[in-house]
């Protein structure tokens, strides 16, 4: 299983990106392997519009089956939902903690967007 994670920065010490759409760097967890990518977001960063959608659709590409995040505005959650990825919000902290947080089965998959359309 593939988990994109919202990062500040690229490695697993760097903490979970509040903004999902607008996230400097998404790390790509393989949980099978214990590898992991980091791809930067930085075309989303400063987008007028369409940040998480495109955020969505490029997560979606590199594989990914979930995703953890702090928060996920409407737009891109449908982009996920559509794409069959799962959606884990509400998380803080560093990216590594996020990992083992999921393994012990700390986080609940979301059914709904937690924030409105442009949240910064």
């Amino acid at each position: 299983m593939k988990i994109a994670l919202s990062a500040q920065q690229d490695d697993l010490q760097a903490l979970i990106d509040p903004r999902f759409g607008r996230a400097q760097f998404f790390i790509l967890y393989d949980t099978e392997t214990g590898g992991f990518t980091a791809h930067s977001n930085d075309q989303n960063l400063n987008a007028v519009q369409g940040a998480g959608i495109q955020a969505a659709q490029n997560v979606a590409r590199l594989g990914a089956d979930a995703v953890i995040t702090g928060h996920v505005g409407p737009k891109a959650f449908n982009t996920l939902q559509a794409a069959g990825i799962k959606v884990y919000v509400g998380v803080a902290g560093d990216v590594q903690t996020a990992l083992e947080d999921y393994r012990a089965g700390k986080f609940r998959e979301v059914n709904q967007p937690d924030v409105a359309g442009h949240w910064m």
